[in-house]
């Protein structure tokens, strides 16, 4: 089922310019060609060129226009898993964090000083207390401390001490960076107006890392439209479904995590029509899962968690697990029976590696078959990404050595790294994105099989059977044959893939605390074990499988939750589609608080008033939010928005008196993007 588009013309035609949706995953990058009132008109897929993301990109676009024959086009709206894998994966660049008013020991906090790992930080006093009041700023140590990190960082991470309630000292520091480094900076205030430092530096330290990522991206989508002539606006899906301009997604780049798996959503519900569903999306890196609730994604009330780290990013409650067609295929470790895990890493499947590099994977293989005991690192290649010479700044001798060693075409792993410290390298290297690894997948298992046959199938089969001799602590081979171990890798990723839909329903009703997966009970469940007591598993509303290989994986899952599973046509693109089928929609946050008696101190955006009166105030911090949305929302490309206000105010009665403790005043404005008609 298409569903078109709806429109607002007042004349109620439905014709007009093509919408263009794009969409770049870790393995494929998706080209959609939209009309109001027609549905999908053409659609295509080509690999996604990591080192140069325009030339995927060109390709899938041509070949949608080819199918389509002249097209105007009137929009371009692009999603992608990028930033999601690169926090998954542990990918993205350096960045400098400057802490304002906080202290060593808030590192401790909210996980930042994991998410900081070796990136280099600086505590400067000053800040601000709850009702904005400044302590005196000191940027004594940023000079010096800046022309020691500066070379090593790709931008830089701002956070100050109530900067939600004044961000004075952040705009003072950023202005600072800019004037002595030009790099990028990102001011915490600007991505969320919550309380919580550490975690807000957190969620600006991750968007720094992103900046330069989500910009190639970008500046990669705009030259490949730019030399096809297509001068539509150009829009990108934040995380919680709602589309902002190009410009507004390089500055802010954390937004767009979870941006892929939200244009799902978006997409599922036209797809199929169903207001109610869990949405289960399958790529090659990850699988991402939400709910839809009454028509629209059900958003994380306290930030998107990824990669292990809680932001305070405003996303679709998405649980993203690092499984899918392109995961890595280990050994379990522990127990005597050994069992095959899936993920989270991905590689470059086999068959796909033969088919980019003919002749630089089977001839190998084959000859690692004719040992009778394979190699620990036998099946695994290493090639070097290809990205720019400034992406390996800062990289020890020993990561320089692995590096030279590494070329564009995979080279065996035992020829690039022999020692531990050689491997380590290499880990640190995969981590920054300047390596990629190549290995058996869940896609070649597909391959031997014979139910994909998209890439190289006797690659895959040569891998397969090398996989197939790996030893358990028995000192028995894992499977007969190359069928066998395939037959068995995609019956786990199925149930993996259940075991992920069940993770996120007990994380709905709030049991993820009391029950996992892992639970005997649920294991016996999924098994269909038939005892003196018997359980069965099932969750209350349909399941969406999207996804290019959704109808390999997706098969037969119902016999696992007991559950109806749906496959809708062109589920292969549905975050393309869910990309143009989205709105603009901005919310602003003011807050009213009283410092002292008579005194109502109204904050919105970087203004803060004070009034004489409670209502005064209010109404304020109403009008205010209210122009601040439909400015934003204009500059976040909407067409003529809409703006709604809502106001929460938190009182306590003492003695039968009522007493002012907070106001909090949110304006929602939200409309279509413009397109070129327009």
């Amino acid at each position: 089922m298409n569903s078109a588009l709806q429109t607002d013309r007042p004349d109620g035609a439905t014709s007009g310019p093509f919408l263009l949706g794009i969409d770049t995953g870790g393995t494929y990058t998706d080209a959609v060609l939209y009309r109001e009132g027609e549905g999908v008109v053409a659609k295509a897929k080509a690999l996604t060129t990591r080192h140069e993301l325009s030339v995927g990109i060109s390709r899938a676009v041509d070949c949608a226009l080819a199918q389509a024959g002249s097209a105007e086009i009137g929009l371009v709206s692009m999603s992608t898993t990028l930033a999601t894998n690169a926090l998954v994966e542990g990918h993205g660049g350096r960045a400098g964090l400057v802490m304002v008013g906080f202290s060593e020991q808030d590192l401790q906090r909210d996980g930042l000083r994991g998410a900081l790992g070796g990136d280099p930080v600086v505590f400067l006093p000053g800040g601000h207390d709850v009702y904005g009041i400044e302590k005196p700023l000191d940027m004594c140590a940023l000079n010096p401390w800046l022309e020691e990190v500066s070379a090593g960082v790709d931008g830089f991470a701002v956070c100050g001490y109530f900067a939600v309630r004044n961000p004075a000292h952040e705009i003072a520091v950023c202005e600072r960076i800019r004037e002595i480094t030009g790099k990028p900076v990102t001011a915490s205030h600007e991505l969320s107006a919550r309380l919580g430092g550490p975690r807000r530096a957190l969620t600006t330290l991750l968007n720094a890392r992103l900046i330069s990522l989500i910009d190639r991206l970008i500046r990669a989508t705009a030259d490949s439209l730019e030399q096809r002539g297509i001068h539509a606006p150009l829009m990108v899906v934040r995380g919680d479904g709602a589309l902002i301009t190009a410009s507004l997604a390089r500055a802010r780049p954390i937004e767009t995590i979870l941006s892929g798996p939200a244009a799902s959503l978006v997409g599922a519900r036209h797809l199929t029509g169903i207001d109610d569903a869990i949405v289960s999306d399958i790529g090659g890196t990850t699988t991402d899962i939400a709910l839809l609730s009454g028509g629209r994604p059900r958003l994380a009330p306290e930030g998107a968690v990824i990669g292990g780290f809680r932001t305070m990013v405003e996303a679709v409650a998405m649980r993203t697990f690092g499984l899918g067609g392109d995961s890595e295929v280990a050994l379990r470790d522990g127990g005597l029976e050994a069992g095959i895990s899936l993920g989270p890493r991905r590689l470059v499947p086999l068959s796909l590696a033969e088919t980019l590099h003919p002749g630089a994977i089977r001839p190998e293989l084959e000859r690692q078959l004719r040992h009778q005991r394979p190699a620990r690192l036998a099946g695994r290649f290493a090639f070097a990404t290809g990205l720019p010479e400034s992406a390996a700044q800062g990289l020890t001798a020993t990561e320089e050595r692995v590096l030279i060693r590494l070329e564009a075409k995979p080279r065996p792993l035992g020829e690039v790294v022999e020692a531990a410290p050689q491997q380590a390298a290499l880990q640190r290297l995969l981590a920054r994105g300047l390596a990629q690894l190549c290995g058996f997948t869940p896609s070649d298992a597909a391959h031997v099989l014979g139910r994909q046959s998209t890439w190289d199938p006797e690659a895959a089969r040569l891998g397969a059977e090398l996989f197939a001799r790996r030893k358990d602590a028995r000192g028995r081979p894992l499977a007969e044959g190359a069928e066998a171990i395939s037959a068995r890798v995609l019956e786990v990723l199925k149930r993996r893939s259940a075991e992920a839909v069940l993770e996120t329903a007990f994380a709905e009703d709030g049991l993820e605390e009391i029950i996992s997966p892992s639970h005997p009970v649920v294991q016996r469940a999924l098994d269909g074990f038939e005892g003196v007591s018997r359980f069965r598993l099932s969750v209350d509303r349909p399941i969406v499988a999207l996804g290019a290989s959704a109808r390999l994986h997706y098969e037969g899952l119902e016999g696992y939750l007991d559950q109806q599973c749906m496959l809708p046509d062109d589920l292969d693109v549905a975050n393309a589609i869910g990309a143009v089928a989205g709105q603009v929609r901005i919310k602003v946050e003011a807050k009213v608080t009283q410092p002292k008696q008579g005194v109502f101190r109204a904050s919105a955006g970087a203004q803060t008033c004070d009034f004489g009166t409670e209502e005064e105030a209010v109404s304020f911090a109403e009008e205010r939010a209210r122009a601040l949305a439909a400015l934003r929302a204009g500059e976040a490309g909407a067409s003529e928005p809409n703006v709604s206000v809502s106001r929460a105010l938190k009182t306590v009665d003492v003695d039968g008196e009522r007493l002012f403790i907070e106001a909090t005043v949110i304006a929602t404005a939200s409309g279509r993007p413009r397109i070129t008609s327009d």
